[in-house]
């Protein structure tokens, strides 16, 4: 593994501190001591599930980024994209439904839009770094 693929890895790793204090959170809302609306409460469980998952699925394509035939920009948009997508999905879902009483999203969904793009962006990147090397 290069050093700049196993330093993301590291700071990787280090956000599922913020995975888990998520998680205990998402326990006092199900027990209703954070007042929530059911949307709220859905979205909290989509971010707090797309953190998880997608925060997996950086450090599984920081593995395999190493092994493709990227180089320059393609190179580290293999490295950064999903790491950044796990971010602002969840970021997305959470700030979309930040508010007292919200029962739709608000302004920010497009986060959540930004972080599925820059999904898309990732995977691709490295599925064709990875058939093409």
């Amino acid at each position: 593994m290069s050093d700049p693929s196993r330093i993301i890895a590291g700071v990787v790793l280090l956000t599922i501190v913020t995975i888990e204090f998520g998680g205990w959170f998402l326990t006092k809302i199900v027990r209703g001591q954070v007042p929530m609306t059911d949307f709220q409460k859905a979205f909290a469980r989509a971010g707090h599930g797309h953190a998880g998952v997608l925060v997996i699925l950086s450090l599984v394509g920081l593995l395999y980024v190493d092994a493709t035939g990227l180089s320059g920009a393609w190179l580290w948009i293999g490295r950064l994209a999903l790491p950044v997508a796990a971010i602002l999905m969840s970021g997305g879902f959470f700030a979309s439904s930040a508010g007292a009483g919200r029962t739709q999203p608000n302004q920010f969904l497009w986060v959540l839009w930004l972080g599925a793009a820059a999904l898309a962006v990732g995977v691709l990147t490295l599925g064709i770094g990875l058939i093409t090397a």
